[in-house]
């Protein structure tokens, strides 16, 4: 029974086996090509794969604990304040971060606050002409308390809605410039790094082996001179991330203090040392809520009884410690992998070579036709295997 026509390509493709055949093209054009391909691929393993990426190491992440230590004294004299000695317990807020920390460089402060009735604020939502324009029980977003639905005076000119609130209730129209802690550019911070890369049981911290306790209290960080010091000036921080800290100081913004911990373990642990570099987080050419600033209380009653507060508005700079890295280290593993690999693709090199030969050379049917050979089942007609001169 004749076979049907739509099963010769399936019976074709069950009944063929392909194998391989080494054709020597003797071309300077093709060798030189080949060379260069295995050359760009030799290149690639040894500088970039083995070099650069250091393929044969075992890589970990660095696992980081930081602790900080802020310094500095600041004496200012206000028309609210009269003249104070600012410390440590003052300006940081609160006392221990996570990871980071605040420092107050400016503030608006609002005392002797009670719990009565009073003008509010004055805004586009406070402006009032009579008792119409106030709402019993209403309170908005911004509102600093609970409208009472009568219209009283903020001052001679100026009419706003009564309000059930912390009286007098916080002015922060106009914001103190300089900033009121302007001093705290000279204040400095120590910076307790301690790094482990679990994979290598390998320990360290940025107070190196080599730093004394005399060195310590003298040393001050410099990218230049003194990039083992552990102690930062806060003005130097700023200004290493291209900011200006009178700027910045009246209205706050957020630091970033990068700690890079990047180790060939391969070297002496002598070699693995912390890199400090400094960046500017927050965006400082806004206009819409530009800065850091929150706010706290400070409660406690007076003779009377009467529960009283001092609210401070603080606007300064938050620190953020980022602590980054990884650590490397020989492994026979990743090497063999990465050999292995390379070697493979060493074979490209005549991939790439036959797909130009075969498709965009001018002789490219020559050598097709020296590239493959088709030979049927010996016995049915074919060549016989000595007769490789047959047409």
């Amino acid at each position: 029974m004749a076979m049907s026509p739509c099963c010769i390509p399936v019976y074709n493709f069950l009944f063929e086996y392909d194998t391989a055949r080494i054709v020597v093209i003797k071309s300077r054009k093709v060798g030189l090509m080949n060379r260069i391909v295995q050359l760009a691929i030799l290149a690639y393993i040894i500088g970039w794969v083995f070099v650069w990426e250091k393929g044969y190491q075992e890589f970990d992440s660095v696992v980081s604990s930081v602790t900080i230590k802020v310094k500095g004294v600041a004496v200012t004299n206000t028309s609210d304040l009269g003249r104070r000695i600012w410390d440590v317990a003052d300006y940081v807020i609160p006392p221990q971060e996570e990871n980071s920390f605040f420092v107050m460089t400016n503030l608006l402060v609002t005392q002797n606050q009670k719990q009565q009735l009073c003008a509010e604020l004055p805004d586009s939502r406070s402006h009032c002409q009579s008792d119409k324009n106030c709402t019993r029980g209403y309170v908005s977003i911004h509102s600093s308390g609970v409208q009472t639905g009568r219209c009283i005076k903020y001052n001679a000119s100026v009419k706003t809605c009564e309000v059930f609130a912390w009286c007098p209730v916080e002015n922060d129209t106009y914001l103190p410039k300089p900033a009121v802690l302007e001093a705290a550019e000279n204040f400095t911070v120590l910076i307790k790094n301690n790094i482990r890369y679990p994979k290598f049981s390998f320990i360290k911290r940025n107070i190196l082996p080599t730093i004394n306790e005399s060195y310590l209290k003298t040393c001050m960080f410099d990218r230049n001179t003194n990039l083992e010091c552990p102690i930062f000036q806060l003005g130097y921080i700023v200004k290493e991330a291209r900011s200006s800290f009178k700027d910045m100081a009246v209205q706050g913004g957020v630091m970033g203090i990068l700690i890079n911990w990047d180790c060939d373990l391969d070297q002496s642990a002598s070699k693995c040392v912390p890199k400090y570099t400094f960046r500017r987080l927050d965006n400082n050419e806004t206009h819409i809520a530009p800065g850091y600033n929150f706010r706290f209380p400070k409660y406690y009653k007076d003779a009377n009884g009467t529960e009283t507060r001092t609210l401070t508005k603080a606007y300064g700079i938050r620190f953020d410690v980022l602590v980054f890295g990884k650590a490397g280290k020989f492994d026979i593993i990743p090497t063999m992998i990465n050999i292995g690999s390379g070697l493979a693709l060493l074979g490209l090199a005549t991939v790439v070579c036959d797909i130009i030969v075969l498709y965009f050379f001018k002789k490219k049917y020559y050598y097709r036709e020296k590239k493959y050979k088709y030979v049927e089942e010996y016995g049915l007609g074919a060549n016989t295997p000595d007769d490789d001169s047959a047409p």
